[in-house]
């Protein structure tokens, strides 16, 4: 569990130093281009539309794993406009909260 912790702080830290550097450099201005590219059939486009689903199942799993609450709800929108920066961060307070148990981690209490 420690080297997974460690992995997350890993993602977190880096992504959060590059995320500051490109907003520094480029401003806030991710989403015309994140959809422009997705519009213009590239292959800049066709990663993006594929994170895109992979942003969509991290917010639907969180979601998902907080019953569909309306804190559950939030948390998945989060999710999908947060990404790793955010799962990253929800998943190292999930492997404390639930003490290590990874089944609880990924399912939630009520289904363990």
């Amino acid at each position: 569990m420690n080297l997974f912790r460690l992995f997350l702080c890993v993602l977190f830290v880096s992504l959060l130093i590059y995320t500051i550097i490109t907003i520094s450099n480029h401003g806030w201005n991710l989403l015309p281009i994140f959809f422009g590219d997705v519009i213009a059939m590239t292959w800049p486009g066709q990663f993006n539309f594929d994170f895109f689903g992979f942003l969509l199942l991290s917010g639907l799993w969180v979601s998902w794993r907080n019953n569909y609450t309306p804190t559950g709800t939030v948390l998945g929108l989060v999710a999908v406009f947060g990404g790793i920066l955010f799962l990253s961060a929800y998943l190292f307070y999930l492997s404390f909260q639930m003490k290590g148990d990874i089944k609880q981690m990924m399912l939630g209490k009520n289904r363990t």
